[in-house]
């Protein structure tokens, strides 16, 4: 009798084992996708912003080249989802 009460002990703990590393899985995943989610919003904003960097230069490269000062062009709009 000792011995089945060891094995269905045994059998418990390693079922146990299996759902707390399933639950770590998975919040390891949804740790993983949020981090994911803040690099792509980071690299978007800064992709918006050196390609207004971009525009503003070639204005400013454009308006010396003619003589002219004028104002850079505006930056553009912020696309960002509302949630």
């Amino acid at each position: 009798m000792a011995d089945t009460s060891k094995q269905v002990r045994d059998r418990a703990e390693a079922q146990f084992k299996k759902t707390a590393q399933a639950a770590e899985g998975r919040a390891a995943a949804a740790e993983h996708r949020t981090e994911a989610l803040a690099v792509r919003e980071k690299t978007a904003r800064l992709r918006r912003l050196r390609l207004a960097k971009e525009a503003a230069d070639t204005h400013a490269a454009a308006a010396e080249a003619a003589g002219t000062e004028t104002d850079p062009p505006p930056p553009p709009a912020s696309k960002r989802k509302r949630r």
